[in-house]
């Protein structure tokens, strides 16, 4: 393929050894016997949206992509006023080019494949035509990745922790409670939901998951599968891919795979704590997960090993980090507040925070094996990142803890002592700590007034991002819920 280096677009769609890799997805279709191909890309919420196109015009859409409204990144919704959010209807068409090396075979419908697309500008564009779309979270995650190492000379690994909910559904297709009791660990909680666990991890493997471990939680039905940390933007689209295998599982069993963060009070909520390292070298090594012929490019099915883990202690202390990771704990501290509006996304992610008790981050501090801060070494050479929950756009969430982490190594950051007590405890002798933000509103403003991690979201992306949040939130101040309604109907006289 000739290069040509006159837009991002065509620099992407010419990039050395890409001709190679899209002759390999022909290959595996014509292996495979796939008929159509979902091209698919992520919005602001972390949904996954895209075009369907038959397989017989692979080549043709690798070349030139396809197109669809700048507003799908923003889930095509539209705000209270009724008007589109981020894109109105007199916007251009956005490009989807398909990077072949995520191709898949689904394995529920061994027909159809699936590849993870990068969003350019429209061609014809009167301004930056063919540049890089902004607003697409998963693109910007792989461009400020290549910015960090490109820096530094590190690379972020990142493994994350999802928690989820399968709910029974009513005879109305309404949730009708959680499928299992709310029994933390307990092993025959985690047998009634086999059938369910089972068909995802066997799913999660045809698709390059490395399946590690998994558990009941304690909330009804609340299962955590788990697989093996990965470079950053590969995990996030594992994490993309695992929420897509629990609602097709969900289909096939009537149920619902309940990514919401807190359906019950109560009980526990769903977080997914994002596990993160940085590293200098290392390998990809492929995994075939046991299949004789791989069902998708090796790239799917590759994981990085090896190299040198930075945030391994580099003293006699064996739980403190080294001086890398010391100063990556204090980007993530000195911008926590901006964070959580990340991590924490929706108005129902604070119901996690206010339900006191069940382990929820609300203190913005760090220690060791300590839960009850927003950050922990949960094990040498690995940062707990907690205020984070199942609702998280998770290229969001990596772009902005890159930018956290360059801050950090930038300006020597110092997070302080590491707090070994109940956090509760320390307070009570007299530690001052500030709390994160407790409503999706105090985030926003938070994150408003941090320069470093709105850099996480350049351009476009921040205005869509702010709008279609500040919209949530505005939406959910201006409703009249059931508790106004209880606790005020007949207040007077």
């Amino acid at each position: 393929m000739a290069k040509n280096d006159s837009t991002d677009l065509e620099r992407h769609v010419s990039a050395r050894g890409r001709t190679q890799l899209i002759k390999q997805v022909r290959e595996k279709i014509n292996e495979l016997g796939i008929e159509y191909i979902y091209y698919q890309f992520i919005s602001v919420t972390g949904r996954i949206v895209g075009k369907g196109i038959p397989a017989d015009h692979w080549e043709r859409t690798a070349a030139k992509g396809f197109q669809l409204v700048y507003g799908a990144t923003a889930n095509l919704f539209v705000d209270r006023h009724g008007e589109y959010i981020g894109y109105g209807p007199e916007a251009a068409e956005l490009v989807g080019i398909p990077d072949p090396e995520t191709f898949v075979q689904l394995p529920w419908d061994k027909r159809i494949g699936r590849v993870f697309c990068t969003c350019f500008r429209n061609r014809e564009e009167k301004v930056n035509p063919g540049g890089h779309l902004t607003s697409d979270c998963r693109g910007n995650l792989r461009i400020i990745h290549d910015e960090f190492k490109k820096k530094h000379g590190l690379e972020l690994r990142a493994g994350t922790e999802p928690e989820m909910m399968w709910l029974k559904r009513g005879e109305d297709g309404q949730p009708d409670g959680g499928f299992s009791n709310p029994y933390c660990y307990h092993i025959d909680q985690f047998e009634s939901l086999r059938p369910v666990s089972m068909q995802v991890i066997k799913y999660a493997r045809a698709m390059g998951l490395d399946m590690i471990q998994g558990d009941h939680e304690d909330a009804p039905g609340q299962l955590e599968l788990n697989w093996q940390f990965d470079e950053v933007l590969r995990n996030a689209d594992r994490l993309s891919t695992y929420r897509q295998i629990c609602a097709q599982v969900a289909r096939e069993n009537n149920l619902i795979a309940c990514f919401m963060s807190k359906p019950f009070m109560g009980v526990s909520a769903s977080g997914c704590h994002h596990n993160v390292s940085l590293w200098k070298g290392g390998k990809d090594v492929t995994n075939k997960l046991g299949h004789d012929k791989l069902p998708g490019l090796k790239d799917s099915f590759s994981y990085r090993d090896g190299g040198d883990n930075k945030f391994m202690p580099d003293t006699k202390d064996q739980q403190k980090p080294g001086k890398v990771g010391l100063m990556a704990i204090g980007g993530i501290m000195a911008h926590l507040g901006a964070l959580t509006a990340i991590g924490c996304s929706t108005v129902n992610s604070y119901r996690r925070l206010w339900d006191t008790g069940f382990w929820a981050p609300v203190f913005a501090d760090w220690g060791y094996q300590n839960r009850t801060t927003g950050m922990r070494v949960s094990a040498p050479g690995r940062f707990e990142y907690r205020a984070v929950d199942s609702m998280v756009n998770p290229y969001l969430m990596g772009s902005a803890i890159l930018k956290a982490f360059d801050d950090g190594l930038q300006n020597k950051l110092d997070p302080g002592e590491p707090e070994e007590r109940n956090i509760y405890e320390a307070m009570e002798a007299g530690k001052e700590v500030k709390k994160l933000p407790m409503s999706l509103g105090e985030a926003l403003d938070r994150l408003a007034n941090d320069e470093v991690i709105k850099s996480a979201m350049p351009d476009e992306m921040y205005k869509v991002f702010h709008w279609y949040k500040n919209d949530e939130w505005e939406k959910f101040m201006s409703t009249v819920t059931d508790w106004d309604q209880e606790t005020y109907l007949d207040c007077l006289p």
